[in-house]
């Protein structure tokens, strides 16, 4: 088991199904969401950036992005924040989103000792100085840190990189992809859901 003093989770994939927000992008360029997850697809594979994919389609990318919903959460999201929480563990989510998704998540239920957000920070992952700052937001050393999220390039490698425990996990189009990767293996936890950490995370004594 992994002895930490913060869990710090990615949002995107981690703990908000982009499911419905990626058919609504879809609908308002005129394509299919067949279309726009497989063009996200090639570019997932392709290592790229996913805004490349209104290139790839073509389009103009949207002005602004869905809203997130309580609907859009996965279930195990809350149950696995409270029990962290209950464990006495600092809190947080900290993820590549608009700053309005801030007080989205706050408003649908998230009880958390920090949220933030690459727009309110000025500094988007996989950049060292987004984990500088969720280091900062948590209020303890790297090395007592668990970094959550979805993929190898933008939360395990350079969570580890800045000195972090990390977990990985397999759920969303990144989270297949980058898991047959080797550098998979580099996480310190491999979980299908968030309900794993409760047997692989625990407090310091």
């Amino acid at each position: 088991m992994l002895r930490v003093s913060a869990v710090v989770f990615d949002v995107g994939e981690t703990l908000v199904d982009e499911s419905r927000a990626w058919t609504e992008l879809a609908g308002r360029v005129g394509v299919t969401p067949l279309t726009l997850m497989a063009a996200l697809g090639a570019v997932i594979e392709r290592g790229d950036h996913h805004r490349e994919v209104w290139s790839v389609l073509g389009v103009e990318p949207p002005s602004d992005l869905p809203a997130i919903t309580v609907a859009d959460l996965y279930p195990d999201a809350l149950p696995c924040l409270l029990a962290m929480r209950q464990r006495g563990l600092v809190v947080g989510m900290a993820g590549n989103q608009p700053e309005a998704a801030e007080q989205q998540l706050r408003t649908i239920g998230f009880e958390a000792d920090f949220v933030a957000s690459s727009a309110g920070w000025g500094v988007e992952k996989p950049s060292s100085q987004f984990f500088e700052r969720v280091a900062e937001a948590a209020g303890c050393a790297p090395s007592a840190i668990l970094y959550v999220g979805d993929r190898i390039d933008n939360d395990v490698l350079p969570a580890r990189a800045a000195g972090m425990r990390t977990a990985f996990i397999r759920r969303g189009p990144w989270g297949f992809i980058h898991a047959q990767r080797p550098e998979a293996a580099l996480a310190d936890l491999r979980i299908d859901s968030l309900g794993e950490l409760a047997t692989g995370v625990g407090s310091p004594r």
